[in-house]
Formats: C-alpha cells, structure tokens, sequence
C-alpha cells in the first residue's frame, strides 16, 4: 500500500496486556481517496495521488474542484499528496484507503513539519555547552570566538550558528504501530511524531 495522509491528535499513553504503559501519539489517518493514479505512459512517472478531508466550496480553486470531481469526490480535498505505488498492487480513481491497511506490529515512517521555534541562540538550537554564567557573565550564551586566524581567516561554511529552528519536512522512520482504531480511523504510534496538534502527516509502511 502507498500510505495515508493523517492529522497529528495528540499524545497519551495505553497499556499493553501486561500492565506495561506504551507513551504513543494518536493519529487521525484516511479515510484518503485515490484522486489520481499517475502512470509511466501519461505523466512520465508511476504514483498515486491520495486526497485528505473536504474544503469548503467557497474557498477551493476551480481546478481543484474539478479535479476532484473527474474522481467522483463531492468536495475538493484539503490535502493532496503522492505517493509511490506498490509493485504490482493497483489502484482505481475514487477508492477509499482506510486506517484498515495497517495492523498492530507493522514499523511505519511518519512525516510531518516539525515545530516552528523562530529564531534560537546556539545553546538551543545546537546543544552547545555555553560559558561559565556565574558572576554577571554577560555572554554565557553566545557561540564565542568562531572565526580561524590567519589561515583562512574567515568562518567556514556550515558553521554551527544562531538562527531559525524547526519548522522544516522532518521524517521519522522504524515506529512501531501499537494499535489500530477502525471505527474511528485512529492510528497509534510508539513514541511521538513531527508536528504540532492538528498537523498534517504522511505514513507509509
């Protein structure tokens, strides 16, 4: 299977059958339609084009609109992504993927946009140690001295700097499905995923 599109519940923690408590995050995943299947032949590419939620008809495109009408959807998605297919599983145009595809066991890769943090000093963004803050130290916090002398007497590329933190495409792989909610379209995962509460992510197996 492709994946599913989902959005990020939150965090909570269950318990196995040995009283063993498992910290997960909840994930709303599918019910996803197949918008578009894309082939070798007509786009140059094989995928499959997934669909997540409803706009209001007010506030999507016309092309997106008919778009999603050529799939035989009401409304347009919200978020539409793609996919790469399985070998030799074929997809129809306007069949729905459910959180069905995944069981209790399977190891997952989820994708989402980390948390904007703005902008941070070093000690936040890159673990630096900082100096002595003792006494009224002034720049306990600062990077320090980073510029090499005479050779080659400028700052190196990819130096470790201040700068803006999260808010980048962030992938974590090898999470464990512990549970799978059908009735409620719930997927929960081990351990926590990119994103803030109500974030869109991707899972695939």
């Amino acid at each position: 299977m492709p994946g599913l599109i989902g959005k990020k519940i939150g965090m909570t923690r269950i318990f196995d059958d040995e009283g063993v408590q498992i910290p997960v995050t909840i994930i709303e995943a599918g019910p996803c339609a197949v918008v578009q299947v894309k082939s070798e032949e007509s786009e140059g590419y094989s995928a499959i084009q997934l669909g997540f939620g409803a706009q209001k008809a007010k506030r999507a495109s016309k092309a997106e609109v008919g778009h999603a009408a050529k799939a035989g959807l009401e409304a347009a998605p919200r978020l539409m992504r793609e996919f790469a297919p399985d070998n030799g599983e074929e997809y129809e145009v306007g069949q729905q993927l459910t959180v069905e595809v995944f069981e209790a066991g399977d190891r997952v890769k989820v994708t989402g946009r980390s948390k904007g943090r703005g902008f941070q000093g070093v000690v936040k963004r890159h673990g630096f140690k900082g100096r002595p803050a003792s006494h009224g130290h002034s720049m306990s916090r600062t990077p320090g001295s980073m510029g090499p002398g005479t050779d080659p007497s400028r700052v190196i590329k990819g130096k470790k700097l201040p700068g803006r933190m999260g808010g980048t495409r962030t992938t974590i792989r090898n999470l464990q499905v512990v549970r799978v909610d059908g009735e409620r379209n719930l997927i929960f995962v081990k351990g926590g995923v990119p994103g803030a509460r109500n974030g869109y992510v991707l899972i695939s197996k």
